[in-house]
């Protein structure tokens, strides 16, 4: 079933991990999906994919993104996925740490909502979906708390444009996953010095005895882009394995 026919959606991030998951999901689905992603040889393996157009994208350039939304033309669904993680406690954290993350996880979505936004209350709705964490909103892991302050405040995001546009037929939602395999986690396991020992440990954090894999994400991404979740919004939903039962 093509659930998401006729439908067209943007994805920021989605050159790996769930951002491209997600991508090929929607498609999959029947969505014309505009794949976006700074990094233009991630985005290459997507080029060619039936049901999707790729464009790079800075999601930390205002001017790029204005000009990608005035060229994108309807946006029905837009999946806010780009982020970064950092490692540390207060002590550990450092301003130029807080800055980026704040500017990447949430400014960047306060930016993308807003161009999008004028779009989707001209055409009477739109279904917006955030990428948080279980990080945050939800719970504090050690050792994270620029990356939970920052996740903290998506889920703000997430609540205040769905509490002010319910009656013009926006939804926002957002996905809060604990432990998940892609790329840039490989990358801070590796960057640990010890691998396997942080791999061990990620994976004990949860209760199923293993990581999330990004097509468990990209399934509840494209349920809160559907029709089906018309009656949806302002939630926040913990993708973790049972860590924060």
């Amino acid at each position: 079933m093509q659930r998401l026919a006729g439908k067209r959606a943007l994805i920021t991030a989605a050159g790996q991990g769930i951002g491209r998951a997600t991508a090929l999901r929607l498609a999959e689905e029947g969505a014309e999906v505009i794949a976006t992603d700074v990094n233009e040889a991630a985005l290459a393996e997507l080029a060619g994919t039936p049901g999707i157009e790729t464009r790079v994208l800075n999601v930390l350039d205002g001017a790029a993104i204005t000009a990608t939304i005035a060229e994108a033309g309807r946006i029905d669904v837009l999946f806010n996925c780009a982020g970064v993680v950092h490692a540390g406690d207060i002590l550990a954290s450092t301003e130029e740490e807080w800055d980026f993350a704040f500017d990447l996880n949430a400014k960047a979505m306060y930016r993308m909502i807003r161009a999008v936004l004028p779009g989707m209350l001209a055409q009477g709705g739109g279904s917006i979906i955030n990428m948080a964490s279980v990080a945050g909103p939800i719970t504090a892991p050690a050792n994270r708390f620029v990356y939970s302050a920052s996740k903290a405040t998506v889920a703000g995001i997430t609540r205040a444009v769905a509490q002010d546009y319910v009656k013009q037929g926006i939804r926002c939602n957002a996905v809060c996953p604990g432990t998940v395999d892609s790329p840039s986690l490989h990358q801070r396991l590796r960057d640990t010095g010890n691998y396997e020992a942080a791999l061990e440990g990620f994976i004990a954090r949860q209760p199923m005895g293993r990581i999330g894999k990004p097509e468990e994400i990209a399934a509840m991404v494209a349920y809160l882009a559907a029709d089906e979740s018309a009656y949806t919004t302002g939630q926040l939903f913990a993708l973790d394995g049972g860590w924060t039962i």
